[in-house]
Parts: C-alpha cells; sequence; structure tokens
C-alpha cells in the first residue's frame, strides 16, 4: 500500500479545483486516511491482502477500517481521473458504452451530477461496470465505493468524483452544484477508458 504522488502540481486543475484545496485535500485529507489505515492493519494478516479483497469483506471489519481502507482508496482512484486540460468528451468504447447505457452523454452527465448533488452529507458518485458489463451511475456515503460489500449497488468503478466538502469548500463554499460543474473539465478520460477496457475486456 503505497502513499502514490499526485499525478499532477497542486494548481494544475485550477480554475476549477484551486491550489489550496489540493495540497489540504491530498498532503492532509489523503495522507491521515493512509496512515490511519495502515496503523489498523499493522501485524494483521490484512498487511499482506489486497485491497479489493478487504472491500468484498468489508462489512465484518471495524468501521475504522471500512473509513479509512475506503478513504485511502477512493482518493488514489479521484486523483488519477483527473487532470489538467481534461473534460470534454469521451471516446472509443467508452463513449460507445455511455451512450448505450444513458442514451447520449448529456443524459449520462445529468445523472452523474443527480449523484453528486443529492448524496446527503458526504460521499461520492461513481460510474461503475456491473457484473454483465453495464455501466450504471450511484453515490456512497461517506468513503465506502462500489467494490465494497455494503454498498447498495456494487461493481468495479472506473469514474469517481469526491463531494465531501474539503473537495471544494474554500472555492466554492456551498455551492456543490457550481464545484460538480466544474469537475466535467478536469476529467480524464483517457484514464476512464483504460479503466473501462480493462474491466470489460
Amino acid at each position: 500500500f503505497e502513499f502514490s504522488p499526485l499525478p499532477y502540481s497542486y494548481d494544475a486543475l485550477e480554475p476549477h479545483i484551486d491550489k489550496l484545496t489540493m495540497e489540504i485535500h491530498y498532503s492532509k485529507h489523503h495522507k491521515t486516511y493512509y496512515d490511519n489505515f495502515l496503523n489498523i492493519i499493522k501485524g494483521s494478516e490484512l498487511e499482506s491482502a489486497d485491497i479489493e479483497s478487504i472491500f468484498k469483506t468489508i462489512s465484518k471489519h471495524p468501521a475504522g477500517l471500512r473509513n479509512n481502507s475506503g478513504g485511502y482508496f477512493n482518493h488514489t482512484f479521484f486523483w488519477n481521473n483527473m487532470k489538467a486540460s481534461g473534460g470534454g468528451l469521451p471516446t472509443g468504447k467508452v463513449a460507445d458504452a455511455i451512450s448505450k447505457t444513458f442514451g447520449s452523454f448529456d443524459e449520462f452527465k445529468k445523472q452523474f451530477a443527480e449523484a453528486g448533488k443529492t448524496r446527503f452529507g458526504s460521499g461520492w458518485a461513481w460510474l461503475s461496470v456491473d457484473d454483465n458489463g453495464n455501466l450504471f451511475v450511484s453515490s456512497t456515503a461517506n468513503q465506502d465505493n462500489p467494490l465494497m460489500d455494503v454498498a447498495d449497488k456494487k461493481g468495479t468503478p472506473i469514474l469517481a468524483m469526491d463531494v465531501w466538502e474539503h473537495a471544494y469548500y474554500l472555492k466554492y463554499q456551498n455551492k456543490r452544484a457550481d464545484y460538480i460543474d466544474a469537475f466535467f473539465n478536469v476529467i480524464n478520460w483517457e484514464e476512464v477508458t483504460k479503466r473501462y477496457e480493462a474491466v470489460v475486456k
């Protein structure tokens, strides 16, 4: 379990996500989840387990492990599905799958944004692939994700959006919808496509 460096500088996603938010989010919030996660599994058989197998039985473990393993994984996943000069439209297989599932990219965007806007309190919005290879949009509370056995809808995520207040509050205050609109300008569709193709290959 590694604390990977950000794949870009703190200011790379401006003006959509500001430098100070990125710095605090990565170096404080994410790092704390990572440190807590390592402390919880230290000396146990989970030290040699992979993260997905931990998630498959997360309901059998204490809440501290669920929150911190999720916080560690979700943030690593989130950083990598954003990039400077991102946004635009997906291409290739994932674009075809989005059109097939949602009817259009605009309809996907609407449903994904709604999943983030209507998540009460803190949590995440996800685009995932189910066991039949079909895409679906969902949201999870706190640091849960669709890989966990506690998720309402389980699948393999290919796109994540953090809607905890610490992800946007310095720039957008209580305007979560404005942050969500901005998020579409930083999506790394190449990474999302790569994830999708790895799942459905």
